[in-house]
């Protein structure tokens, strides 16, 4: 049986793509307007995420929750593994019907189990949502602030999984900027 994983440290794969698409939209609709210089600029979100005042209270929070979650899947397997130790003990001396009747509450409790762990697995990802969203609509909020003040139309964020930047100006990195906003906010 999988365990529960563990917090991650930041989980904001959808700020780069989303204000990629927001400010997409903008400059390029209008191509018929003289050319200018484009202008970008960076974040690593993992780094700002960690440094959002309150995050160490959510994150603290889900561990808390995701380590109760545990304890009832690890208490159902213990019981799970109770059941098919006595089972096997006994089997020799069950009679094929009884043998067949253990087998099915064998594969019932497994089952029952099974469907726990994916019912608890899906509110540890509600319970993340819930206490990591407000946090990331702030870090979005202060990254679109600095893209329109600055002028820029593109912020990329180098933390995202999968992203393919392999070199960035450092001069461009806004990451710092977005920490301190957050912090004085």
């Amino acid at each position: 049986m999988n365990q529960f994983p563990s917090v991650p440290a930041a989980r904001l794969p959808s700020v780069g793509a989303t204000l990629l698409l927001a400010v997409l939209a903008g400059p390029l609709a209008a191509q018929d307007a003289p050319a200018q210089s484009t202008r970008f600029g960076w974040v690593n979100s993992q780094l700002i995420i960690r440094q959002v005042p309150g995050y160490a209270a959510a994150e603290s929070t889900l561990n808390t929750d995701i380590a109760g979650y545990r304890e009832e899947v690890q208490r159902m397997q213990t019981a799970l593994d109770s059941m098919i130790r006595a089972f096997d003990q006994q089997q020799i001396a069950l009679s094929p019907t009884s043998r067949q009747a253990k087998q099915r509450e064998i594969q019932e409790t497994q089952q029952r189990l099974e469907q726990r762990y994916n019912e608890l697995q899906t509110q540890a990802a509600q319970r993340e949502r819930e206490l990591v969203s407000p946090l990331e609509e702030r870090v979005k909020g202060v990254i679109e602030g600095l893209r329109a003040e600055r002028n820029l139309m593109f912020i990329f964020d180098v933390g995202a999984p999968g992203n393919n930047i392999v070199a960035a100006d450092r001069t461009l990195d806004l990451t710092a900027l977005v920490v301190q906003r957050l912090q004085g906010q």
